[in-house]
C-alpha cells in the first residue's frame, strides 16, 4: 500500500455496531487531527478531473462539509450544501432515500444551484451509494449534470459505485 494511503488509513477509527448492530462505522475525523495528511488529501482530491470539470461542488452533511469546504477553497469552486430536513431555509429540492440502516431525506436550496450546470458531489464515505445517488437524482431532475464523485473512503464490498452515473474518485478503497 502507498505510504500516503497507509497514513490516511491509520487516521480512520472503526466503531462496531454503530449506529446500529452489524454496521462498522468508519470515523474519518482523525484525518483532521493530522494537518499534513489532511493537506495532502485535500490537494489530491481538489486536483481530480471531476472537480476541474465542475461549475460547483455539492458537499453532503455533515462530514462532507469538512472535506468539501477545503476542496472548494483549494479549487476556487463554489460549494453548495446538501442537508438533512429542517436545516435549510428557503425554497428547497428534497428527496427521501434509503441508507444501510434506515431512511433519510436530503435537501438543497433551489437558489443555490440556479446559476450552475455541472456539479461534483463530495462526501467522506461511499458505502451503498444511496446518499450520493439521492443528490444525483435531485440534480438530474433539475436538468443539471454530475461530473463525478469525490470520496475520501470507498467501502468496496458494498458496491456503492455501481449506483452512480459518473466517475468516482475515492482516495482509499477498503
Amino acid at each position: 500500500m502507498n505510504p500516503k494511503l497507509k497514513e490516511i488509513l491509520e487516521c480512520i477509527a472503526n466503531y462496531n455496531d454503530y449506529p446500529q448492530k452489524g454496521i462498522i462505522f468508519k470515523d474519518v475525523l482523525g484525518i483532521l487531527r493530522e494537518p499534513n495528511i489532511f493537506r495532502d488529501l485535500i490537494d489530491k482530491m481538489a486536483s481530480s478531473q471531476g472537480i476541474k470539470d465542475s461549475d460547483a461542488l455539492i458537499s453532503i452533511e455533515s462530514r462532507g462539509f469538512l472535506f468539501g469546504s477545503a476542496i472548494a477553497y483549494k479549487s476556487g469552486k463554489p460549494m453548495i450544501v446538501a442537508r438533512k430536513p429542517n436545516k435549510l431555509p428557503g425554497e428547497l429540492f428534497m428527496k427521501r432515500y434509503n441508507l444501510e440502516y434506515g431512511t433519510s431525506t436530503l435537501a438543497i436550496q433551489k437558489k443555490s444551484i440556479e446559476k450552475y450546470q455541472k456539479f461534483n458531489i463530495i462526501d467522506d464515505v461511499l458505502a451503498t451509494g444511496g446518499t450520493a445517488e439521492c443528490i444525483t437524482d435531485l440534480l438530474i431532475s433539475n436538468r443539471k449534470e454530475v461530473t463525478g464523485y469525490s470520496m475520501v473512503i470507498e467501502l468496496k464490498s458494498l458496491n456503492g459505485r455501481k449506483r452512480l452515473i459518473s466517475p468516482v474518485t475515492s482516495q482509499l478503497q477498503i
